[in-house]
C-alpha cells in the first residue's frame, strides 16, 4: 500500500528532526570519526508507529550503535515530541533499523566486477534460477 502525502509529510518533518538530535547526540558526546544518517521514515496509516531506517558509517559499529539507540529511544521520543509538538497532537512510537541497501548495493558492485558476472558469464544465470 502506498504512503499518502500526509504520512510522507510527517515522515520528513520526523527524519529531519531525528537527524538533529542523533548527530547532536554524537557531538555532545565528542564521538569523532561517526557518521549517523537516517534514510528513511515510514509512518504507519494510523501515524501511530515510525520505522526509523539508519545508515550509520563505519558500518562495523552499526549494531553497537543500534542497540544503543534503542535502549534510549523513550529519550529520543521525548525529544522529538518537543520539537515537534505545534505540528504533531502524538509522536508516532519509534522503531529503529540498520539500512543495508548501500552495503547490498556494493555487494552486487563488487560480484558485477568479478567473475560472478552474469552479463559476461550467462551461464550463472541458470545456476541462480530457482527450482
Amino acid at each position: 500500500m502506498e504512503e499518502t502525502n500526509r504520512q510522507k509529510k510527517i515522515g520528513t518533518l520526523l527524519q529531519k528532526d531525528l537527524v538533529d538530535i542523533l548527530q547532536g547526540e554524537v557531538r555532545k558526546n565528542g564521538i569523532s570519526n561517526l557518521i549517523i544518517s537516517i534514510s528513511k521514515v515510514n509512518v504507519t496509516s494510523d501515524l501511530s508507529i515510525a520505522k526509523v531506517y539508519l545508515s550509520i558509517f563505519p558500518t562495523e559499529k552499526g549494531e553497537e550503535l543500534l542497540a544503543a539507540i534503542r535502549s534510549n529511544t523513550p529519550l529520543i521520543k521525548h525529544d522529538l515530541s518537543q520539537r515537534v509538538k505545534m505540528q504533531l497532537r502524538k509522536v508516532p512510537n519509534l522503531i529503529f533499523y540498520i539500512d543495508d541497501t548501500l552495503d547490498q548495493m556494493e555487494k552486487i558492485d563488487e560480484e558485477l566486477k568479478g567473475e560472478n558476472n552474469p552479463i559476461t558469464n550467462p551461464d550463472l544465470l541458470d545456476r541462480r534460477k530457482k527450482s
